[in-house]
This record gives C-alpha cells, structure tokens and sequence, in this order.
C-alpha cells in the first residue's frame, strides 16, 4: 500500500494550489477506507516554508494595509485575508498528522479530516473571490500562523496549546462581530461563507482542545496551569480577549479555565489602564 507520511509530505511541498487541495481530498478518503500504510520510521521533514504559489507575497504584519468592508476592493483584501488563513490551515493540519507519529491512529484522522475541511473552505473563499472580478494571490499576506507552527513542531502538546486553543480559537472570537458587518452591507454571500467556516472551526478547536488535554493527562501535568506557562514562555503572556465563552464552550473549553483566563485578562487591561 501507498505511505501515508509520504504522501502527507509531497502535498505539504506542494506549491500548486488546486493541486495541493486535489491531493488532501484523495489522501484523506484514502487513509478513511485503510489504503495507506502507516511507516514511523521514514524521515520527518522540517518545513521551514511549505509548498505555496509564487504569489501573494509574503510581508511583515505591519505592512498590511487597514481591510475595511465599506468598499468592493476593501472587501476582496478581506475575503482574500480569509483565505490565506484558510490555505495556512490546510498545511497545518497536515503538518499535525506527519510530524507527530508517536500520537493513535485518531489522531491522523482528526487531523487529516480538519485539512479537508479547510480544503472545502479554501474553495468557498476562492470562488467568491474569482466571482468578484478578483484571486488569491491577489493581495500581499503575511505567515504568522506558520511561525507558530514552526516554533512548536518540537513539542506536540505546545503545538495544540498554542495553534489550535490560541490562534484557531481566536477566529472563534472575532468571526461573530465580522459576520454581523458583512450582514450590515447585505453581502450574503460572505455572510454564509463565513458562518459555515465558524461552525466547522468549533469543531476543529474541539479537536485540539480533546488532544492537549489528552496529553496532559498522558505526561501527568495540569492542563490549565501549563497553558499558562506556554502563553508565558511563546507569547510574553499577552493572551487576547474578549472571549466568545459559548463559542469556546462548545469547542471543549471548560468553564473554570474561562473564568480564570478571563479574571487574567482583567487584570492585565487594569493594570495597563493604571499605567497610562
């Protein structure tokens, strides 16, 4: 039978985008009805830059200009914006299922499942876009969630600290407030593209969240106390909010840690206030 991690990297390093989403569509079906094999042994790859078109071009955050939804063209960066994230995702997740091989065979399939997700998902982004006269590629982009993903592909349980209840669960936060102002332009479209990306995501942070505290429970640590220590150690602590508690519920976040990050949170924007 074909090999899994094998075939998990040749689409990882592959640049061509419908290609790439071709493949994960065909890799994950495949490993579902057990035709691949599963080799441990092969070499792990670091993928410092995973395969991606020559464009957009990548720049520093900064450098991105202010998307705003009162205007056509504002309102492409935006989706263009969406998009982007979405094609990082499908590299993260597949860099999830490749690197870890130590992690049950659920695991793979978690994750192989969350990349076919985002597949779908790129798709919706990039058809509206193209119905709209505009691309992806389109406009510049930057790589900060695969710096995150870079910084913690030696230690699984600090990946699905820090990806999924960090980055991933941040969309779960914003993603409401940008839904109600695509609704105030009457942009339907958007409006049920990004709904149905927001309920698929709840289900994604589910997943990570399921793992991390799975492998806490497997190195005998406190799940929320080391959370803690990784936003500390990777983030100098800044932890942002406000949180979307019954999006983060759903999505396997347990009531006391909310509480708790939240007091945190309190108090930081207290003591920052009193500073100024």
């Amino acid at each position: 039978m074909p090999e899994l991690f094998q075939l998990i990297e040749a689409v990882i390093l592959e640049p061509d985008v419908n290609t790439k989403c071709e493949s994960v569509t065909q890799l994950q079906l495949a490993w579902s009805r057990g035709k691949l094999n599963r080799d441990v042994d092969c070499e792990i790859l670091p993928f410092d830059d995973p395969g991606r078109p020559q464009e957009p071009v990548l720049v520093d955050p900064r450098q991105l200009k202010r998307r705003s939804i009162s205007s056509v063209e504002g309102r492409n960066c935006l989706l263009h914006a969406f998009a982007h994230i979405e094609f990082n995702a499908i590299n993260i997740a597949l860099d999830a299922a490749y690197r870890f091989r130590d992690m049950p065979d659920q695991f793979v399939s978690d994750w192989l499942l969350i990349a076919s997700e985002e597949v779908r998902h790129f798709g919706l982004l990039e058809s509206e876009l193209r119905r709209r006269g505009s691309r992806y590629g389109a406009y510049p982009a930057h790589r900060g969630l695969w710096d995150m993903v870079c910084k913690t592909r030696h230690n699984l349980l600090h990946r699905m600290a820090l990806v999924p209840r960090v980055m991933e669960a941040r969309g779960l936060d914003v993603t409401p407030a940008i839904i109600e102002k695509f609704k105030q332009v009457q942009d339907q479209p958007v409006v049920g593209i990004l709904e149905e990306i927001y309920r698929d995501e709840i289900g994604h942070v589910r997943i990570g969240n399921y793992w991390y505290r799975w492998l806490c429970e497997q190195q005998g640590v406190d799940a929320d106390a080391t959370f803690r220590d990784l936003i500390e150690e990777y983030m100098d602590g800044r932890l942002r909010g406000p949180f979307n508690r019954p999006a983060r519920l759903q999505a396997g976040f347990e009531a006391n840690e909310l509480d708790s990050l939240e007091r945190d949170l309190a108090r930081k924007m207290h003591k920052f206030a009193q500073s100024r």
